[in-house]
């Protein structure tokens, strides 16, 4: 008899959590902000984006895609959002929310979830610097609500050499990509921050200096909250 109090039991309590699941996993909107929390590096435009847990944007240790070269050394999302959408029915959502975010500043944007896609990767480059992003990398999406510390990662596709000539940017001017180096990393990484290095002259432009420029994870918070 005790036995069959109990199975009955817990075959109610099954039953009573089915709805609080289905809850959870149908179809949304999430409200997504994002803080700069560096004392001098700036956000380029954020690539934000919902999707499944078999899609990554990118993984640690491993070597980074052309997109994410190319959003790492100039800020350019375009490529990463065609990557991300051609998983199809994995993604549900890619924005990017337009402009700089300077230290201390804060962008918001909506995004849309499903069954499907509930993992939430946040994406940008820092300025100044050669290949340096901040990111958070396939989180779970929360119930209701979350916050979510983010670090900067380096694409391991261009020197830190912290030279304006390869940095481009309002501070620096310099160029936005650069060409394979045996120099180069050749993964990617947690980011070290910025070193002294000397100063520069002439001919190799400017080396920027860790007093305004360098940072310790994390760089960015991230709160999300379930709008629908």
């Amino acid at each position: 008899m005790k036995t069959a109090m109990l199975s009955a039991a817990l075959v109610c309590a099954a039953l009573v959590s089915l709805p609080a699941l289905a809850e959870d996993r149908r179809p949304g909107r999430y409200e997504v902000t994002i803080t700069n929390t560096t004392k001098g590096q700036t956000f380029t435009p954020l690539l934000v984006a919902t999707h499944s847990a078999r899609v990554q944007l990118f993984h640690a240790g491993g070597v980074a895609s052309a997109a994410l070269e190319t959003l790492a050394e100039s800020g350019d999302t375009g490529p990463a959002t065609g990557e991300l959408l051609s998983a199809g029915r994995e993604v549900s959502d890619v924005e990017t929310i337009p402009g700089l975010l300077g230290p201390g500043e804060s962008a918001t944007v909506v995004v849309r979830a499903n069954s499907r896609a509930q993992r939430l990767t946040v994406a940008a480059m820092l300025i100044p610097t050669n290949d340096t992003f901040v990111a958070l990398n396939a989180v779970k999406l929360p119930r209701k609500f979350g916050v979510f510390d983010a670090p900067a990662y380096d694409a391991g596709t261009e020197a830190n050499d912290q030279n304006c000539t390869n940095i481009p940017g309002p501070r620096c001017g310099g160029a936005a990509s650069s060409a394979p180096a045996g120099s180069d990393e050749g993964f990617i990484h947690i980011g070290n921050g910025f070193h002294d290095l000397g100063t520069g002259d002439a001919q190799t432009g400017e080396i920027l200096g860790p007093f305004t420029y360098d940072w310790r994870n994390p760089v960015a918070r991230v709160v999300v909250r379930r709008v629908r």
